[in-house]
């Protein structure tokens, strides 16, 4: 009697492990093999990286850990089977309203995963459900806050705010949103079609004040280059008058020491023996040389009364050196006196300036 009473139990235990079964957090992978609860077989192997909710007589009873595991018959019944992995829920496609009344479609994806099997258990009928709903209702909100521009520069941010407030409501259901990601954002076609006018009015915008830009820099160039050659020129001009002024004056200063050193040389020969004599004999020479270029360096001369008359020349050129070597032993500089007063204004000699 104790042994039919025994299999009637068991048979109704079986047909009952066989049921559908709720709704499970688990991947679409891990549901299909899933479709029914792990039986009690006495000794049961747990999976890595799951957690089995077993219930006694109806109550919660223990979290069965990876690996082997002992349940007792009849009364332990694995009741949920969590995943401890990383899973991952498509946000399906929603409408979404900007702060410039722009109407967006905009889809997600979202990654999360469970912290404590029990809260996921009981805290919550569906969490898959309960996650994507509250993820399309804070991307609603979110989108609200945001004009159109700046729903594309600030994705990021977009993303984070909704990670953020997931995770203040889903703490009680035990589950941890780890990242929120923009899939695609839908606009109006005539809203895209605006964008794509802007866009092409800002490029052609930027293409003339790169080209207004470029066109003053090579301006300025041009003028910086004028301005440095004529600075060049300027300096070149300048260093150049320098380097003349310079020559002219060494030239200047090598005549003057030429002539110094001349006259000390001619001082000196004066000095010696004769030096008179020959100084008397030079000047006598320059004097019929000058004489005799009168007609080449003007049309208008002055002429001795005795021009053809070369012996009377001639002993006027004595004359004059014999006073020259009567004057010279008295002073040196008597040498230059007695040429000055030899010659007249108009160049002819001491006798014609008497008649």
């Amino acid at each position: 009697m104790m042994l039919r009473t025994l299999c009637r139990t068991r048979s109704a235990f079986l047909q009952t492990s066989q049921r559908s079964v709720p709704r499970l957090w688990v991947t679409p992978v891990q549901q299909r093999w899933a479709s029914s609860l792990p039986m009690n077989t006495v000794v049961l192997f747990v999976p890595q990286q799951e957690a089995w909710i077993v219930e006694r007589m109806g109550r919660f009873h223990r979290i069965l850990e990876p690996g082997l595991n002992f349940l007792i018959p009849l009364l332990d019944r694995v009741r949920y089977v969590q995943s401890l992995k990383e899973i991952v829920i498509d946000v399906p496609e929603q409408s979404a309203v900007s702060l410039d009344n722009v109407t967006l479609q905009i889809d997600g994806v979202l990654y999360l995963r469970i912290l404590d099997p029990f809260k996921a258990s009981y805290g919550v009928e569906d969490p898959e459900y309960a996650v994507t709903q509250l993820a399309q209702t804070t991307m609603r909100s979110e989108l609200g806050k945001l004009t159109l521009d700046k729903v594309f520069r600030e994705r990021e941010s977009l993303n984070s705010n909704i990670v953020h407030s997931i995770n203040q409501a889903s703490d009680d259901w035990g589950i941890r949103c780890l990242r929120y990601e923009i899939k695609d954002i839908h606009v109006p076609p005539r809203v895209k079609e605006s964008m794509q006018m802007q866009v092409e009015a800002e490029r052609r915008k930027r293409a003339t004040v790169l080209e207004s830009e470029g066109t003053r820099e090579s301006a300025i160039n041009v003028a910086e280059g004028r301005k440095q050659a004529q600075i060049l020129a300027s300096e070149g001009e300048k260093a150049e008058q320098i380097n003349k002024a310079a020559g002219e004056a060494q030239a200047v200063l090598a005549k003057a020491e030429a002539k110094a050193k001349a006259i000390r040389l001619l001082s000196e020969a004066l000095a010696e023996q004769n030096g008179n004599a020959a100084a008397s004999l030079s000047v006598a020479e320059q004097y019929v040389s000058a004489f005799s270029n009168l007609a080449k360096e003007s049309n208008t001369i002055l002429l001795p009364s005795n021009t053809g008359d070369i012996s009377g020349m001639v002993s006027q050129a004595m004359t004059i050196y014999g006073s020259l070597a009567k004057t010279s032993p008295r002073t040196p500089a008597g040498v230059e006196e007695t040429s000055e007063d030899l010659l007249s204004p108009s160049g002819s000699p001491p006798e014609q300036r008497t008649q």
